[in-house]
């Protein structure tokens, strides 16, 4: 498909390298090219792994190379609607995202997950019942959660099973990805400053089932309301969970348990309480997603429920980090959108200092707000969207705000404002750009500064 011809990647970042490394198995031309001026062709060309020929090209791209481009391949972070790109597809230039391009190699079975929140918690979640079935070396835990799938589309076999962490902005690109089993997990307005529309963002997050069949499965969770409307028209066969109500046919809560019913049979599967170290509402609907996918593909019941019994939570998801002086910190750097942020609340039990704000992609913040109930005893603002979610609490009649210029001001501004039995929590609905690289830097900053406070 790739065959001899000049290929062009856009974005020299991880998934960029990626691609190009994946590229350099087939007898094609490949150029790398990053509009950032600050970077050289050689900073770019030293990312490259020794042996693989590669054009690096920054700044400015010249037009030759445009019109000589036979494939471009865009990089999750490349706005799909840019003159460059634009120009491209009206040329008729093939253009394929990264997992499309993985994909092309995969020679195993896929499990895709996407959704607004929880996708990483899942897909780990759903990584180790793989591993735990199938073994570790057959097993390909790739996407969005941080290892190309690029890296590791050309090492899978048959027998093999890649978990795909799949968000929006790689799902605008596919054209002929069809996983064996997808899931969406749940949608919720984010990402608009890329899609400018809701529509958009649902069409993209549908994607993922769009090349599926009957005979596939798409997991959807019943009390989304558009995953539960995309259940009529999806081209798989819709499984539901629900942690709302019973359903007819899927998983459920039934007071604290997991129940699966299919066809007028019920299994009684675990206890959300006592089986799982995962702890809100919201993993108990990652669990059963999990438990959907792996009975999907045929994993044994008995190990995905163990498997599911020793899962700690992931990093920077509703993290616990440490006790000092009484006072407990828990590290939810990972909720970049109110709804992710609502969970993060959602799981505090005490009075919390809540650490908010960063940078603006055109969310509203009342329901996150209105989902304090009480429990917020200071609201500690940071970045560009501070001003936007103050406001917007004053109308909720939250008024204990305080703004900090600086992560480090606001760090130790939350350690003065907590008393012993109280809770610091960094859940800022926000994404952390402008301040940090990613909301990892911003989570592991936030790890530092407690554990180098002193007291037990």
């Amino acid at each position: 498909m790739l065959e001899g011809k000049k290929c062009l990647i856009i974005g020299s970042g991880i998934s960029g390298i990626g691609a190009a490394r994946l590229l350099s198995d087939y007898d094609t031309e490949i150029t790398i090219y990053d509009s950032n001026e600050k970077l050289t062709p050689e900073s770019i060309t030293e990312k490259l792994p020794a042996g693989i020929k590669v054009n690096c090209i920054t700044g400015e791209l010249p037009e030759n190379v445009e019109m000589e481009t036979e494939a471009l391949i865009l990089s999750p972070g490349v706005p799909t609607d840019l003159p460059l790109v634009n120009r491209m597809r009206e040329r008729g230039v093939q253009i394929l995202g990264e997992i499309e391009l993985a994909y092309l190699a995969e020679k195993g079975r896929v499990a895709a997950i996407t959704g607004t929140n929880g996708k990483t918690t899942t897909t780990t979640l759903l990584g180790e019942i793989v591993k735990a079935w199938i073994g570790e070396d057959k097993t390909f835990v790739v996407g969005n959660i941080g290892n190309p799938y690029t890296l590791e589309a050309s090492k899978t076999k048959e027998d093999s099973v890649t978990v795909a962490e799949i968000s929006s902005f790689q799902l605008e690109t596919i054209h002929t990805f069809q996983p064996a089993v997808s899931a969406i997990l749940n949608i919720t307005p984010d990402h608009l400053n890329r899609h400018h529309t809701m529509e958009a963002y649902v069409a993209a997050k549908e994607a993922v089932a769009q090349n599926q069949t009957k005979d596939e499965i798409c997991v959807l969770n019943y009390e989304n309301d558009y995953t539960r409307d995309f259940g009529e028209r999806c081209p798989a066969r819709p499984v539901f969970f629900s942690s709302r109500r019973e359903l007819e046919e899927g998983y459920f809560l039934r007071g604290n348990r997991i129940i699966k019913r299919f066809g007028g049979k019920e299994q009684d599967l675990m206890d959300i309480k006592s089986d799982m170290e995962l702890v809100g509402l919201h993993n108990a609907e990652n669990v059963m997603a999990a438990i959907a996918m792996a009975d999907g593909l045929g994993v044994p019941m008995e190990i995905t429920l163990q498997t599911i019994r020793g899962f700690k939570a992931v990093e920077h998801r509703i993290e616990y980090v440490a006790t000092k002086n009484g006072v407990v910190y828990y590290n939810d750097s990972k909720g970049t959108n109110p709804d992710a942020a609502i969970q993060g609340i959602k799981a505090m039990d005490r009075p919390t200092i809540l650490i908010g704000g960063g940078y603006d992609k055109q969310n509203t913040y009342d329901e996150w707000i209105e989902s304090f109930d009480g429990k917020v005893k200071w609201l500690v603002l940071i970045g560009q969207t501070r001003e936007k979610i103050a406001e917007c609490a004053k109308a909720h009649g939250i008024t204990q705000i305080k703004f900090a210029d600086t992560f480090e001001e606001c760090l130790k501004l939350c350690t003065a404002l907590a008393d012993p039995g109280d809770a610091v929590l960094l859940s800022p609905a926000c994404a952390s750009w402008g301040m940090f690289p990613n909301y990892e830097t911003r989570g592991r900053l936030f790890k530092e500064y407690v554990n180098s406070l002193p007291g037990r």
